[in-house]
């Protein structure tokens, strides 16, 4: 094989293989703590989520960026001290500064339907709280 090809397979696998990287690490990597800070809000889709169920408004369900599907957290509204636990099934939130999306009951119950969003502390049931949000 003449030296240039060699040189452009090179080139063609590295930047596959931080491209990659680059998309997939976001959706097998959990978040640095157990704890995370940050802005919820809620939606109230019914079609189908990220791992593939039917999203369910009414049910105690989230959208994470990188928490496996299936995982339990605990979201408490910073603002009121109400807590729910709910279960990750579906990807998001994508605006700066949300850390999850919880459904409609999810967010009624932690009172926030009427604003929208809220500050959130987001635990991973089960790990210990490394952090407290500020």
């Amino acid at each position: 094989m003449p030296a240039k090809s060699v040189r452009a397979t090179a080139v063609t696998l590295a930047v596959f293989s931080l491209t990659t990287l680059m998309f997939l690490s976001p959706l097998t990597a959990g978040p640095a703590s157990a704890v995370e800070c940050g802005r919820a809000s809620w939606y109230a889709m019914t079609s189908r989520t990220a791992s593939g169920v039917r999203s369910n408004p009414n049910g105690y369900f989230a959208a994470h960026r990188t928490l496996p599907f299936g995982t339990r957290i605990r979201v408490e509204n910073l603002r009121n001290g109400r807590a729910v636990e709910v279960s990750v099934n579906d990807r998001g939130p994508f605006v700066r500064g949300r850390v999850v999306d919880v459904t409609k009951a999810a967010a009624a119950k932690l009172g926030f339907i009427r604003a929208g969003t809220a500050p959130v502390r987001v635990t991973v049931v089960g790990k210990p709280a490394g952090k407290s949000c500020g």
